[in-house]
């Protein structure tokens, strides 16, 4: 079995801080306090001392001076250990037409889910969630028995209530005490709003006649649509930049299509989608964590490798390169792209050729000794000598030798053969797909034998007698051997799961892997087109 990443997103889940607050009043008493400070300078306590009329005044002003000082340093003491001190959440919630029951706090990492608290509701759809330590920053979801929700954000101030209707839960929500939850509801309802209009007039669209004045039209109200969504956001990003909401928000816009044209005047397609991806990250904050404990980071990233990146390994690698390195300086974002995208490509997960290309470079690159500050040495010992075992047998590399002997004892080697192509078959005599697809490469085998194919088989985790056994009963017609130690082949042709099959082509480069016998036809007449 292969050895996973050493710490996975959904054990990278923990919350440690402190609760940092001073009210309005406290201020205000600050404020007032230092101007009415009344009495001469502290200099003047100790001085003319030989002015025995005045001395008696002076020393009853420095009594009194000397007294307020005191209650001053005491009072800004009880400030700074009233506002330094961890205040416990309170969010009380009321549900108009909820019916009693539970109601689940559910906190979000990435692409993942937990559960934060749960809180009993009355009968009057009230429920308070509450607790010594403050939740985590981030995006939550508060979960009902019907599976309906609503969202929150909580950042540092987590003292707040919530009051809506079951019917209409963000229509009809109302916030006290959270600039973030009002901004975010007031932004819910706008694009509730902004949604429906925009679908009723591109269901217009539809039916119109491209070159007509009525599709003009629409294709105008449809912009300014736009147009004044953006005009919205911007508004709020100028007037709440410092809170949370922006923050979150602005991270979840797309950027703006860049116009890249060819000489004709035409869009250069594939330039924009470069220029598209490269800007998608342009609007997050990347030193913000608190943005990891919402959706926000992980669409963008599942977007960004899976969508907006050729699921090529070269390609992928390039866009992990360019994103990874931001974050080189930023150790929770750096531990979460890497690991994620690791987890992503991890022989066995994907379905890309070659696959094992992507998981070795963040292996080798970022779970290195220097860079994974999250796993211990042992662990990243285990992942860079799976690596290793891997670089060996990627795509576009030299094909490694590999000699073992045949069924009579007879020593034979890959570089002896002489054929043009090369397919390497790795199987195990009781493997079930092993025994699917033995007899599909029989057939194969004997119609591209005289095209210039030969078919070196490897037995693996077997013995003498059951791998003979094997060879017989399917009359595998090809070159077989087997290392009872599997010396012969460590860390030259990889395999996680049999059976395997890699290509090799005349100039002796593995030109593909992972793939099974109904492939290889649509491999080899590439290859022999070139």
């Amino acid at each position: 079995m292969a050895v996973g990443i050493t710490t996975r997103v959904n054990h990278i889940i923990a919350f440690s801080g402190k609760k940092f607050r001073q009210t309005r009043r406290q201020l205000c008493i600050y404020d007032e306090f230092i101007h009415i400070l009344p009495g001469p300078p502290l200099a003047f306590a100790g001085e003319n001392h030989h002015r025995k009329k005045n001395h008696s005044i002076f020393a009853r002003q420095k009594t009194i001076t000397m007294k307020r000082l005191v209650l001053l340093i005491l009072f800004l003491l009880s400030i700074y250990y009233t506002s330094t001190a961890q205040e416990s959440p309170e969010i009380q919630i009321q549900i108009e037409g909820l019916p009693a029951g539970k109601a689940y706090l559910i906190g979000v990492f990435a692409d993942q889910n937990y559960r934060a608290d749960s809180a009993v509701v009355d009968a009057n759809g009230q429920f308070i969630f509450n607790k010594k330590e403050p939740y985590k920053p981030g995006l939550f979801y508060v979960l009902f028995a019907d599976n309906t929700n609503i969202q929150l954000l909580l950042d540092k101030d987590q003292r707040f209530s919530m009051r809506s209707k079951k019917v209409q839960l963000a229509e009809a929500m109302q916030v006290e005490g959270s600039l973030d939850n009002e901004l975010l509801y007031k932004g819910i309802r706008y694009d509730g709003d902004f949604q429906r209009r925009y679908n009723t007039l591109n269901e217009e669209l539809k039916k119109l006649d491209a070159k007509s004045a009525a599709h003009a039209d629409i294709k105008a109200q449809l912009a300014k649509l736009a147009a004044d969504r953006k005009a919205y956001l911007e508004a709020d990003f100028k007037q709440y930049g410092d809170t949370f909401y922006a923050a979150f928000k602005k991270a979840g816009q797309n950027p703006e299509l860049r116009e890249v044209n060819l000489p004709d005047g035409s869009a250069k397609n594939a330039l924009q989608v470069y220029y598209f991806r490269r800007d998608l990250w342009e609007n997050v904050d990347l030193k913000d964590v608190r943005l990891l404990s919402t959706p926000v980071i992980a669409n963008k990233l599942k977007r960004y490798i899976t969508e907006l990146t050729v699921q090529h390994p070269d390609s992928i690698i390039s866009s992990a390169k360019y994103l990874i390195d931001k974050t080189l300086d930023k150790p929770e974002y750096f531990k979460f792209f890497v690991n994620w995208i690791a987890l992503k490509y991890e022989p066995t997960k994907s379905s890309l050729m070659d696959a094992e290309a992507v998981y070795v470079s963040m292996i080798q690159n970022y779970i290195t000794y220097e860079r994974a500050f999250w796993s211990d040495s042992t662990n990243i010992w285990r992942l860079q000598e799976r690596a290793m075992e891997m670089s060996g047998s990627l795509v576009g590399k030299k094909a490694p030798n590999v000699t073992a002997n045949d069924p009579n004892g007879v020593s034979r080697s890959i570089y002896d053969i002489k054929a043009p192509y090369i397919v390497v078959f790795m199987y195990n005599p009781t493997c079930d797909h092993c025994i699917e697809e033995t007899p599909k490469l029989v057939s194969f085998y004997k119609e591209w034998k005289d095209k210039g194919l030969e078919v070196y088989g490897i037995a693996l985790d077997t013995d003498d007698k059951e791998w003979k056994t094997f060879l017989q009963q399917y009359q595998v017609p090809w070159i077989n051997v087997h290392d009872p130690t599997n010396r012969s082949i460590y860390a030259k042709y990889f395999v996680d799961i049999t059976p395997e099959l890699y290509v090799i082509n005349p100039e002796r480069k593995i030109i593909a892997k992972n793939i099974k016998v109904a492939q290889l036809a649509e491999v080899l007449n590439r290859d022999m087109g070139k």
